[in-house]
């Protein structure tokens, strides 16, 4: 997914929409008193509920990772009586992201949401989890990928789970590459890929009728860039935004170049929630593009008798690629009361168990987030005659950390930005970068 889309989708953060089954929320007026506990008498909070205890889960998948989810959703309320998930679908991640903040603000909360807001963790939005965990025996922490259960802990407490792990693959057409004689295992570095696009790219005078290779809109695709040549976000010491080194420049103004100089590739932007995502998607299962950059999640959308995947190359002389690899994260918002709490921990460890995490990977192509797995026989099974399943696996074995926003999102949103200007208005990487920077820096200094 991840998979590492937009605001929320620069630093991979996920976030959902509106309630029911919310008991014991305190109501506010203003988002930052949402941290707290339930406000119900304490006879009320201490009796045991005569029935299953409703819960909502919010999350902002389309397509059939949203059916996917459905799935697990009702798979899991047949397996017992004690919790029943109502599973509340938004347009995207910053939708839901937006109704959960309006949520906080009133006490009205769902019990779980797929989002995983560090900052609003450290203001008390979000409850720790630990001690929910404790009390699920079968829960083993050991077993999950450390890389992805650590990306949910702040300040020394685990506060979010990884659902499901997430990095920015490359999709392509085999008849595309075989008409122009092009071996995507060749595809080594970025160099190679633009002197395969402006090979299989078909124009007609100013116009390009067949794109060799499609971008996705946002900064992530060139941010992946940048970390495979070597560039940062922040200096060593946290001080300094290098956002507008020549790493940065040199790369963001190669896409610029082949977007809308020599018109090999193209971008689709706006639209209302993944429209943009499933038009490139479009692209090149109608045969327009030869390829694009997307989410490990995208498997289950693809038809891989027309397409193959391959990881993310590198640059000239540095190496294999460096793209960022991420956990995708459910919380549990701190105004929840405590039934639903425990309730929603019940159904965040099934949807984690080995087998459903396998289930997922194999129906999404989003990463399992336990190592056992990948020993599931199912998994094993489908990898052996899918081996398109383990490119995101292989890649994230040398993938970037996510990069975790120190201003609470002005970095993100400064480079979002920025990468509108480069993709869609043709501005010089030099010039939208430094106007970022300089953004960007202003917010950082503001913590000193």
């Amino acid at each position: 997914m991840n998979v590492l889309k937009r605001l929320s989708a620069m630093s991979m953060i996920a976030g959902f929409s509106v309630l029911t089954a919310c008991g014991g929320n305190t109501a506010s007026n203003d988002v930052t008193e949402a941290s707290g506990a339930s406000s119900a008498p304490a006879a009320e909070a201490a009796a045991a509920p005569s029935g299953p205890v409703t819960i909502e889960f919010w999350y902002g998948l389309g397509g059939k990772l949203g059916e996917n989810m459905e799935k697990l959703i009702q798979k899991f309320n047949a397996s017992q009586q004690e919790v029943i998930v109502k599973g509340i679908v938004q347009a995207d991640y910053t939708e839901t992201e937006q109704k959960l903040q309006a949520a906080i603000a009133t006490g009205q909360v769902p019990a779980a949401v797929l989002s995983s807001n560090i900052d609003w963790a450290r203001k008390g939005y979000f409850a720790p989890v630990d001690e929910l965990i404790a009390e699920q025996p079968d829960f083993n922490k050991e077993d999950f990928v450390q890389t992805f259960l650590s990306q949910g802990q702040v300040d020394g407490k685990q506060y979010f789970l990884p659902m499901y792990g997430t990095t920015q693959i490359m999709y392509y057409r085999k008849d595309a590459f075989a008409k122009s004689g092009i071996d995507a295992s060749q595809i080594k570095t970025w160099e190679d890929l633009a002197a395969a696009a402006e090979k299989m790219a078909v124009k007609n005078g100013d116009k390009t009728s067949f794109y060799g290779w499609e971008p996705m809109w946002g900064s992530g695709n060139m941010i992946d860039a940048v970390l495979s040549k070597g560039g940062s976000i922040l200096s060593e010491d946290g001080k300094k935004i290098t956002i507008d080194s020549p790493e940065w420049i040199e790369t963001w103004d190669l896409f610029r170049k082949w977007i809308h100089e020599d018109k090999i590739m193209r971008i689709h932007s706006g639209g209302q929630g993944w429209e943009y995502w499933y038009k490139t998607i479009d692209d090149v299962m109608k045969g327009q593009a030869a390829g694009y950059i997307g989410s490990s999640g995208d498997q289950g959308d693809l038809d891989f008798s027309i397409v193959s995947a391959m990881e993310q190359p590198g640059w000239a002389g540095m190496g294999e690629g460096k793209p960022v690899a991420q956990a995708i994260m459910a919380g549990i918002p701190a105004k929840a009361g405590d039934a639903e709490k425990q309730a929603a921990l019940k159904w965040l460890a099934y949807f984690t168990n080995s087998e459903n995490t396998a289930f997922w990977s194999i129906n999404t192509g989003y990463i399992a987030v336990r190592q056992s797995a990948l020993e599931d026989p199912a998994f094993v099974s489908f990898s052996g005659t899918n081996p398109q399943i383990k490119i995101p696996l292989m890649q994230a074995s040398h993938a970037s950390a996510p990069f975790q926003d120190p201003t609470g999102g002005k970095i993100n949103d400064a480079l979002t930005i920025a990468a509108d200007k480069v993709q869609i208005e043709n501005i010089p990487a030099a010039e939208a970068l430094k106007e970022a920077q300089q953004t960007a820096q202003a917010a950082l200094d503001k913590l000193k």
